[in-house]
Protein backbone atom coordinates (compact mmCIF):
# COMPACT_ATOMS: atom_id res chain seq x y z
CA UNK A 1 0.00 0.00 0.00
CA UNK A 2 1.15 3.40 -1.08
CA UNK A 3 0.13 5.10 2.05
CA UNK A 4 1.54 2.70 4.12
CA UNK A 5 4.92 3.84 3.03
CA UNK A 6 4.53 7.36 3.64
CA UNK A 7 3.60 6.43 7.26
CA UNK A 8 6.26 7.78 9.96
CA UNK A 9 5.86 4.74 12.52
CA UNK A 10 4.71 4.66 15.81
CA UNK A 11 7.79 3.20 16.95
CA UNK A 12 9.50 6.78 15.55
CA UNK A 13 7.46 8.88 17.47
CA UNK A 14 7.22 10.88 20.85
CA UNK A 15 3.58 9.97 22.13
CA UNK A 16 2.05 10.52 25.41
CA UNK A 17 -0.39 7.99 27.49
CA UNK A 18 -4.07 9.45 28.37
CA UNK A 19 -2.97 9.48 32.35
CA UNK A 20 0.04 12.02 31.49
CA UNK A 21 -0.04 15.14 33.49
CA UNK A 22 -0.16 18.53 31.21
CA UNK A 23 2.65 19.92 33.66
CA UNK A 24 4.46 16.47 31.84
CA UNK A 25 3.10 17.19 28.08
CA UNK A 26 4.20 20.50 28.39
CA UNK A 27 7.83 19.42 29.65
CA UNK A 28 7.87 16.50 26.62
CA UNK A 29 6.48 19.35 24.18
CA UNK A 30 9.38 21.62 24.97
CA UNK A 31 12.18 19.98 25.35
CA UNK A 32 11.39 18.42 21.90
CA UNK A 33 10.27 21.34 19.80
CA UNK A 34 7.08 19.84 18.91
CA UNK A 35 4.01 22.03 18.39
CA UNK A 36 2.03 18.82 19.15
CA UNK A 37 1.90 15.17 19.83
CA UNK A 38 -0.31 12.11 19.72
CA UNK A 39 -1.92 11.09 23.02
CA UNK A 40 -2.42 7.26 23.52
CA UNK A 41 -4.46 5.37 25.92
CA UNK A 42 -2.93 3.55 28.89
CA UNK A 43 -1.38 1.29 26.75
CA UNK A 44 -0.16 2.66 23.81
CA UNK A 45 -2.63 1.24 21.34
CA UNK A 46 -5.44 3.47 20.70
CA UNK A 47 -5.40 6.72 19.19
CA UNK A 48 -7.12 9.78 21.69
CA UNK A 49 -6.31 12.95 20.26
CA UNK A 50 -3.31 15.27 20.20
CA UNK A 51 -2.01 17.42 22.69
CA UNK A 52 -0.73 20.86 21.79
CA UNK A 53 1.78 22.99 23.38
CA UNK A 54 -0.33 26.20 22.81
CA UNK A 55 -3.35 25.23 24.72
CA UNK A 56 -1.35 24.05 27.59
CA UNK A 57 0.60 27.37 27.35
CA UNK A 58 -2.90 28.99 27.59
CA UNK A 59 -3.64 26.98 30.16
CA UNK A 60 -0.91 27.54 32.08
CA UNK A 61 -1.52 31.45 32.24
CA UNK A 62 -4.47 31.45 32.97
CA UNK A 63 -3.78 29.60 36.26
CA UNK A 64 -5.29 25.99 35.27
CA UNK A 65 -4.27 23.08 37.42
CA UNK A 66 -0.92 21.49 35.52
CA UNK A 67 -1.58 18.28 37.33
CA UNK A 68 -4.41 17.27 35.11
CA UNK A 69 -4.60 14.68 32.59
CA UNK A 70 -3.34 15.79 28.85
CA UNK A 71 -7.10 14.60 28.70
CA UNK A 72 -8.57 17.79 30.03
CA UNK A 73 -6.50 19.49 26.72
CA UNK A 74 -7.42 16.68 24.26
CA UNK A 75 -7.64 17.62 20.55
CA UNK A 76 -8.62 15.87 17.16
CA UNK A 77 -10.19 13.29 18.89
CA UNK A 78 -11.86 12.63 15.57
CA UNK A 79 -8.93 13.17 13.38
CA UNK A 80 -7.93 9.87 11.86
CA UNK A 81 -7.50 8.14 8.90
CA UNK A 82 -7.74 4.20 8.06
CA UNK A 83 -4.32 2.70 6.39
CA UNK A 84 -6.85 1.80 3.36
CA UNK A 85 -8.15 5.43 3.20
CA UNK A 86 -7.77 6.48 -0.36
CA UNK A 87 -5.88 9.80 -1.21
CA UNK A 88 -9.01 11.41 -1.85
CA UNK A 89 -10.23 11.01 1.87
CA UNK A 90 -6.59 11.77 3.05
CA UNK A 91 -6.32 15.24 1.24
CA UNK A 92 -9.47 16.48 3.38
CA UNK A 93 -8.54 14.27 6.79
CA UNK A 94 -5.21 16.12 6.90
CA UNK A 95 -5.93 20.06 5.43
CA UNK A 96 -6.07 22.10 8.78
CA UNK A 97 -3.99 19.65 10.32
CA UNK A 98 0.18 19.17 11.00
CA UNK A 99 -0.46 15.41 10.91
CA UNK A 100 -3.31 12.86 11.03
CA UNK A 101 -2.80 9.91 12.71
CA UNK A 102 -3.26 6.59 10.97
CA UNK A 103 -4.75 3.72 12.19
CA UNK A 104 -4.41 -0.31 11.23
CA UNK A 105 -6.51 -2.97 9.84
CA UNK A 106 -7.40 -3.55 13.49
CA UNK A 107 -7.87 0.60 14.78
CA UNK A 108 -4.72 0.28 16.60
CA UNK A 109 -2.25 3.41 15.97
CA UNK A 110 -0.16 3.02 13.83
CA UNK A 111 1.78 6.11 12.97
CA UNK A 112 1.11 9.53 11.52
CA UNK A 113 1.33 10.76 7.82
CA UNK A 114 2.39 14.70 7.65
CA UNK A 115 1.51 17.63 5.39
CA UNK A 116 4.85 17.57 4.57
CA UNK A 117 5.52 13.86 3.44
CA UNK A 118 2.27 14.53 1.91
CA UNK A 119 3.40 17.68 -0.31
CA UNK A 120 6.86 15.66 -0.78
CA UNK A 121 4.91 12.79 -2.88
CA UNK A 122 3.13 14.99 -4.91
CA UNK A 123 5.93 17.00 -5.97
CA UNK A 124 7.78 13.48 -6.46
CA UNK A 125 4.80 12.31 -8.34
CA UNK A 126 4.45 15.65 -10.76
CA UNK A 127 8.60 15.17 -11.49
CA UNK A 128 8.60 19.13 -10.77
CA UNK A 129 12.70 18.09 -9.68
CA UNK A 130 13.05 15.98 -13.40
CA UNK A 131 11.10 17.89 -15.85
CA UNK A 132 11.83 21.34 -17.79
CA UNK A 133 8.05 23.13 -18.03
CA UNK A 134 4.80 22.84 -16.40
CA UNK A 135 2.40 24.49 -19.52
CA UNK A 136 -1.09 25.18 -18.73
CA UNK A 137 -3.70 24.59 -21.09
CA UNK A 138 -7.12 26.00 -21.26
CA UNK A 139 -9.92 23.95 -22.24
CA UNK A 140 -13.70 23.88 -22.45
CA UNK A 141 -15.35 20.65 -21.17
CA UNK A 142 -15.55 19.40 -24.14
CA UNK A 143 -15.97 15.05 -24.66
CA UNK A 144 -12.28 14.67 -26.20
CA UNK A 145 -10.20 17.65 -25.52
CA UNK A 146 -8.11 15.77 -23.57
CA UNK A 147 -7.23 13.78 -26.45
CA UNK A 148 -6.69 16.12 -28.48
CA UNK A 149 -4.12 18.07 -26.25
CA UNK A 150 -2.02 15.24 -25.31
CA UNK A 151 -1.47 14.39 -29.12
CA UNK A 152 -0.47 18.09 -29.67
CA UNK A 153 2.48 17.42 -27.11
CA UNK A 154 3.39 13.42 -27.69
CA UNK A 155 3.90 14.76 -31.14
CA UNK A 156 7.04 16.34 -29.70
CA UNK A 157 8.00 14.71 -26.74
CA UNK A 158 6.58 12.40 -23.89
CA UNK A 159 4.37 13.74 -20.94
CA UNK A 160 5.70 13.25 -17.47
CA UNK A 161 2.96 14.58 -15.56
CA UNK A 162 -0.94 15.54 -15.88
CA UNK A 163 -2.56 17.27 -13.13
CA UNK A 164 -6.26 18.35 -13.72
CA UNK A 165 -7.95 21.65 -12.06
CA UNK A 166 -11.65 21.28 -12.50
CA UNK A 167 -14.50 23.50 -13.66
CA UNK A 168 -15.59 26.02 -11.12
CA UNK A 169 -18.53 28.50 -10.77
CA UNK A 170 -16.98 31.34 -12.12
CA UNK A 171 -15.12 29.45 -14.85
CA UNK A 172 -16.13 27.32 -16.95
CA UNK A 173 -12.74 26.50 -18.62
CA UNK A 174 -11.03 23.42 -16.88
CA UNK A 175 -7.29 23.87 -16.46
CA UNK A 176 -4.79 21.11 -17.15
CA UNK A 177 -0.93 21.22 -15.97
CA UNK A 178 1.20 19.06 -18.41
CA UNK A 179 5.01 18.56 -17.20
CA UNK A 180 7.51 18.08 -19.65
CA UNK A 181 10.31 16.07 -19.89
CA UNK A 182 13.61 17.17 -18.60
CA UNK A 183 15.29 17.09 -22.45
CA UNK A 184 12.48 19.81 -23.78
CA UNK A 185 14.27 23.17 -24.65
CA UNK A 186 13.02 26.44 -25.65
CA UNK A 187 12.68 25.45 -29.32
CA UNK A 188 10.67 21.96 -28.88
CA UNK A 189 8.68 24.29 -26.59
CA UNK A 190 7.67 26.66 -28.78
CA UNK A 191 6.45 24.02 -31.06
CA UNK A 192 3.90 22.25 -28.99
CA UNK A 193 2.58 25.45 -27.56
CA UNK A 194 2.24 26.70 -31.35
CA UNK A 195 0.55 23.01 -32.42
CA UNK A 196 -1.85 23.66 -28.63
CA UNK A 197 -2.82 27.27 -30.24
CA UNK A 198 -3.53 25.71 -33.98
CA UNK A 199 -5.95 23.01 -32.42
CA UNK A 200 -7.53 25.56 -30.40
CA UNK A 201 -6.19 25.41 -27.37
CA UNK A 202 -5.25 28.17 -24.88
CA UNK A 203 -1.50 27.87 -23.17
CA UNK A 204 -1.44 30.80 -20.45
CA UNK A 205 1.48 30.46 -18.14
CA UNK A 206 4.17 28.14 -18.71
CA UNK A 207 5.94 27.69 -15.41
CA UNK A 208 9.65 27.14 -16.24
CA UNK A 209 10.97 24.53 -13.91
CA UNK A 210 14.77 25.25 -14.54
CA UNK A 211 14.51 28.43 -12.74
CA UNK A 212 13.65 26.41 -9.66
CA UNK A 213 15.26 23.82 -8.81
Amino acid sequence: MLLETLVKQKKELTTLQEDTTLETALSVLEDSDFRCVPILDETGTFFRGNIYKMHIYRHKSRGGDMQLPVTTLLKNSTKFISINAAFFTVFFAIKDLPYIAVLDENSQFSGILTHTKLLSMLAEGWNVHTGSYVITVLTADDRGSLVKMTKAITKYTPINNCLTLGLNESSEYRRILFTLPANVDQKMLDKIVHNLNKKGFEVPEIEDLHAKF
